[in-house]
């Protein structure tokens, strides 16, 4: 992997901002969860080229759903104005906004560079959540902190948020300015459309 291709890499771990395809099993600790996807995150890495962007994207996809709550991650990158949007529209953004963080990383996963992940502790949260604190190794570079929030969602802990370095930059936070803005140009349909168009461009 190149450098560039690394800085990629940390941009898209940073971006939303997952491990085999079954939901995991009840009564896992937050920090299993995570390891389960940073382990399927250095497969998909070490055989990029092999898989191509469509098969990263296959291979990613159920990791991502069963370690992300992506509909709660939608809704948070949304807003408050998530609540006048009707069922049917909260459902497309929810699938659209799924479809262009999966294509993300399947873009950017590209290839491999002797990179290697390490927990370093959780964290509770005074709203029953966890922060999971990890650490992006890198050879002959600085190692990254990367952080993520997680909610227990029917027995399973979930990433809800991502968070880089102190923690104090949340990936959702700054995806809902953006997405506000579009919210008010075009509405619903038009942050879809954005999205689907993103997502079609990052798996060509």
């Amino acid at each position: 992997m190149t450098k560039a291709s690394r800085r990629t890499l940390l941009a898209t771990l940073v971006a939303l901002p997952l491990l085999p395809g079954a939901a995991h099993a009840q009564g896992d600790g937050p920090e299993v969860a995570i390891e389960r996807f940073h382990a399927v995150l250095l497969e998909v890495m070490r055989n990029a080229r092999t898989l191509g962007v469509q098969g990263r994207d296959q291979r990613l996809r159920p990791v991502m759903e069963a370690t992300f709550n992506l509909p709660a991650m939608t809704r948070i990158a949304v807003g408050p104005s998530w609540n006048n949007i009707p069922p049917a529209q909260q459902q497309a953004l929810v699938q659209a906004f799924s479809d262009w963080v999966i294509a993300t990383y399947a873009n950017r996963f590209d290839g491999y560079g002797g990179e290697s992940f390490q927990t370093l502790g959780v964290t509770p949260l005074q709203n029953g959540g966890q922060l999971v604190r990890t650490q992006l190794n890198r050879p002959n570079d600085t190692p990254v902190a990367l952080s993520y929030r997680m909610q227990n969602s029917g027995g399973a802990w979930q990433v809800v948020d991502v968070y880089y370095q102190t923690g104090s930059i949340s990936e959702l936070a700054s995806r809902r300015s953006e997405f506000t803005a579009i919210l008010r140009e075009g509405g619903p349909e038009r942050l879809v459309a954005d999205l689907r168009q993103r997502t079609a461009t990052l798996l060509r």
